[in-house]
């Protein structure tokens, strides 16, 4: 009876570290506007607030899970969450964008430290499959509970307080969790044959930062200027040593070998598409329903609010369906719906757009990602041995946050170039002198802040007050412009993911091999 209680504790604890770490990712996308009032941040910045955390997250989480094989889980996993504590409080107290973005880099480091952990801790705490593959299932839907509840929570926090808020609560939480751990989890390791795979890890995360940095930066300098060119060319080749690295280490910091299995590539895909389109709905409809519709912190958190719903109703429904019948189809289903949902999103939000509509709007993704979320990460565990699972899991999870650190990347790019390409087409049909042209365009892209060293007077601000009521309509006609090529690349993203799901699982069984797609036990060794 005592080990059920302090093993169901230690899940509870696991979770709590597993939810503050997840949440982080899509907290942020409510406190946006926010952010950009205060601290007179542009859409580039706002990228880089978001970004930041992400891919310093996917870089090092498969890192952390062998420094914790090697250290102690238990050792590596509190050490992350005291740094993410101390990177939430460099965040709370920041007074700049950089300090804002260095304080989300030190969390991202926790959180990659912290979230392998959370897995390795399961396997010690629960040797027996039966109740592992049970806690493997919590763990699975608190991930995705804490990335649908992250814009509710964000809200409720923004709606009494500002964007420090949000931060002070991690830290408080963080804090918790550290105490919580410090006192009842078990301690554990497993340093034999355990090794730092430092030319992969340098590699890898070389090549993702190079190209995050030439996509983000290009939209101010643009594409073909020399420089950007040769970070995405820095980015390529650190890619190709990466892999070559990956196949002869004996520690790999990705294991190449699993993805020799169709359905755990598959699986990777289909985490990178989900949580491409999570984000362009997180951070771009967020960013949007705050500075053009007017939404207060609870008016979105009331409309995200069913989205969470939906995702947490349809990770349960589909894992129920999902033990019983084959995993593909229920995959493939899944991003239809996200696809769709998306889709009617992108036909249905404007700047009167009601709460009630984006409500049922955004139910309907939520339905589709949940689905995801369950066959993504049901079959990565059900394909692998259990002694690889953590492994496994933490690939999916590095996918999923890349998937992240994409959409916000490209969609930015994207959403940022409609911006300020039409609002220059507007200003110089309207004949307004240069000087003013520079004013406007970074007033209206940095929360209606002045340009440093750049002074316009009042006599000329009341002289063009006509104008700068076109403007404006301009700027928010062309987000608008942005925020729909990127819903509807994302929603075809998700249609492309499951057409080539539907291909390959239609040519399997015309090949006879469709029994390989079943969560039953006795067929994943017909996956080696």
């Amino acid at each position: 009876m005592g080990r059920n209680y302090s093993s169901r504790r230690s899940l509870a604890i696991v979770c709590l570290v597993l939810f503050l770490t997840f949440l982080d990712n899509t907290i942020v996308s409510v406190i946006l506007s926010n952010v950009q009032d205060k601290l007179a941040a542009g859409v580039q910045a706002l990228q880089w607030i978001v970004d930041s955390y992400m891919l310093v997250f996917a870089v090092f989480m498969l890192f952390g899970g062998t420094l914790g094989d090697i250290l102690g889980r238990k050792k590596v996993m509190l050490a992350g969450v005291g740094l993410f504590v101390a990177g939430s409080l460099i965040a709370m107290l920041a007074d700049s964008v950089p300090v804002l973005v260095a304080g989300r880099v030190v969390m991202g480091l926790g959180a990659a430290a912290s979230e392998p952990g959370t897995l390795s801790m399961i396997r010690h705490i629960y040797p027996d499959r039966k109740p592992r593959s049970r806690a493997l299932g919590v763990w699975a839907a608190v991930s995705g509970i804490a990335l649908a509840f992250g814009p509710i929570f964000g809200g409720v926090i923004i709606g009494f307080s500002d964007w420090r808020g949000v931060f002070a609560f991690n830290a408080v939480f963080g804090l918790l969790a550290l105490i919580a751990g410090w006192l009842f989890l078990p301690e554990n390791s497993n340093p034999r044959g355990s090794k730092l795979d430092i030319a992969g890890l340098v590699c890898g995360g070389v090549s993702l930062a190079s190209v995050i940095l030439a996509l983000i930066l290009g939209e101010n300098y643009g594409y073909r200027i020399w420089w950007i060119l040769l970070l995405f060319i820095l980015s390529v080749v650190a890619m190709i040593s990466f892999i070559r690295i990956e196949m002869i280490s004996k520690n790999p910091v990705l294991p190449l070998s699993f993805f020799k299995k169709i359905h755990f590539t598959i699986a990777n895909i289909v985490a990178f598409t989900a949580n491409f389109g999570i984000f362009a709905v997180f951070f771009f409809v967020a960013l949007y329903l705050q500075l053009i519709a007017g939404y207060s912190g609870y008016q979105i958190a009331l409309a995200f609010i069913t989205m969470a719903v939906a995702i947490v109703a349809a990770a349960l429904i589909a894992g129920r369906w999902n033990a019983a019948h084959r995993t593909l189809p229920l995959t493939i289903f899944g991003c239809l719906v996200a696809a769709a949902g998306i889709f009617i999103l992108n036909s249905v939000i404007q700047p009167n757009v009601s709460t009630a509509t984006l409500a049922w709007t955004l139910a309907v993704s939520g339905l589709g990602f949940g689905i995801c979320l369950v066959t993504m990460t049901s079959t990565v565990l059900g394909i692998v041995p259990p002694d690889r699972s953590g492994m496994a899991a933490s690939t999916v999870n590095t996918f999923r946050e890349l998937g992240g650190v994409f959409g916000v990347a490209i969609l930015g790019s994207i959403v940022n170039a409609q911006l300020t390409t039409q609002l220059i087409y507007k200003l110089k049909a309207l004949g307004l002198p240069t000087n003013f042209q520079s004013f406007v365009i970074y007033a209206l892209t940095h929360g209606g802040h002045t340009p440093k060293g750049l002074h316009v007077s009042v006599a000329e601000l009341a002289a063009h007050a006509s104008l700068i009521q076109q403007v404006t309509q301009a700027a928010y006609k062309a987000f608008g412009n942005g925020l729909s090529i990127a819903l509807y690349i994302a929603g075809s993203m998700l249609a492309a993911t499951a057409m080539i799901t539907a291909i390959i699982y239609l040519w399997r069984r015309s090949t006879n091999l469709g029994s390989l797609y079943t969560n039953q036990p006795e067929n994943n060794q017909l996956h080696h």
